[in-house]
């Protein structure tokens, strides 16, 4: 069953989060899709992923450098699985055909964004609706994530 996990960013940033999101996710060992919105914000995360921390490493790569049923994370505006990954991650209110096919589903959503918010309030129904296992996770004030449903 797949388990759904809304992460609503309040304290800070997609940019100050995903990379610690993601780092927590490849500690699985299965592979990630990060979806977001088009290829300019694929190769601008690609970019960010490399310089977030001067101590970390995750290896990532999109359609630039190609290879991507060797990337562990793997980038895109595709909805699409080219490394046989378990975990994906939504970002910007991009969304997934095949939601059933993932062992998670990582929604973040910009709680600045009236849309996002919408749009994720509407996931979430489906997601229930579909029998998934779906919690609600909130920044704290020192910027850790609170299960609040």
């Amino acid at each position: 069953m797949t388990e759904a996990r809304f992460y609503h960013l309040q304290k800070q940033t997609l940019d100050q989060a995903l990379p610690l999101i993601l780092e927590k996710a490849y500690q699985t060992g299965k592979n990630i899709v990060l979806r977001v919105q088009d290829k300019k914000e694929a190769e601008r995360l690609n970019t960010h992923l490399w310089t977030y921390r001067p101590d970390a490493f995750l290896p990532h790569g999109c359609a630039k450098e190609g290879n991507a049923e060797h990337q562990p994370i793997w980038l895109t505006e595709k909805d699409e699985n080219p490394n046989d990954a378990k975990i994906i991650i939504l970002t910007q209110g991009t969304s997934t055909e095949s939601i059933e096919d993932w062992d998670l589903c990582c929604e973040m959503l910009d709680g600045h964004s009236n849309d996002q918010v919408t749009t994720a309030r509407a996931k979430w129904k489906d997601y229930k609706d579909k029998g998934l296992e779906v919690t609600y996770w909130m920044q704290s004030d020192s910027g850790g994530w609170e299960n609040k449903a």
